[in-house]
């Protein structure tokens, strides 16, 4: 089956609710190709030219991302990498689609509520207005390697454990990505650890200081399964084909 791509998009649109979100990038269609029919959705974590390839060899009509163009701060002109990269799209005739923080918070589809649920944690919910930060427990108390374990099963990296809390964790924090920022915002929520992409200097003494385990474990394992629920409500509602290719990334 097929689908616009102009339906398509605005059905994202009433999905996602870009508009509810402040961002460092455009959300939504970012790039046209000029193919109005959908039947094959590509999606991947970022628009990289491996993806972007992989996804002209697959005959996409759309490449579905978290990580699109146009970010803030970034020169404008489409030149070098980023001149490739559009270039690879429209001569491969495959249109670009790409939701950032929408795609974050969204309380089913979106990358936290899938990591939770991935990791197995009951009572999953936003703490935040902003549907950014998370929480959740496990079904029993976890010892701290317990959960470094776990994340290195589901996420299939060993995370960067900072062991700095209690002995059993009862109640976990967590925000994909670049979100090491919330580790103080998780601990004076009452989490026993928290869970990001991303470590920085500062997040070592933060969470010593503050008493709570910190588990880095990698802005792009964390953040591929937004995505690919998305990707596949897509499919099933419209009857689309889907494909998650996932380029490997250590960060």
């Amino acid at each position: 089956m097929t689908v616009r791509l102009d339906e398509l998009v605005k059905y994202c649109e009433q999905l996602l609710d870009p508009e509810r979100s402040e961002d460092y990038c455009p959300n939504g269609l970012q790039l046209d190709a000029g193919n109005m029919d959908v039947s094959r959705i590509v999606t991947g974590v970022t628009a990289s030219q491996a993806l972007i390839e992989a996804a002209v060899d697959q005959q996409a009509d759309l490449l579905l991302v978290h990580h699109g163009f146009f970010w803030k701060g970034e020169p404008a002109p489409l030149t070098g990498i980023k001149g490739r990269r559009v270039r690879a799209l429209i001569q491969g005739g495959v249109s670009l689609l790409a939701y950032h923080l929408p795609l974050d918070r969204h309380p089913e589809l979106g990358n936290n509520r899938q990591l939770g649920e991935r990791l197995g944690f009951e009572r999953i919910q936003a703490l935040d207005d902003k549907g950014l930060l998370w929480g959740g427990t496990p079904a029993a108390p976890l010892e701290p390697a317990e959960l470094a374990g776990r994340i290195s099963r589901v996420l299939g990296r060993k995370p960067l454990h900072l062991v700095a809390g209690p002995i059993s964790l009862a109640r976990i924090g967590w925000c994909t990505g670049g979100a090491q920022g919330y580790i103080e915002q998780a601990a004076a929520l009452g989490c026993d650890a928290f869970i990001s992409g991303e470590i920085s200097e500062q997040t070592a003494h933060l969470a010593r200081e503050l008493g709570i385990h910190f588990y880095a474990a990698g802005h792009h394992a964390t953040e591929r399964y937004g995505v690919q629920a998305l990707g596949e409500h897509l499919a099933h509602r419209f009857g689309l084909s889907h494909q998650f290719i996932d380029i490997p990334n250590p960060a």
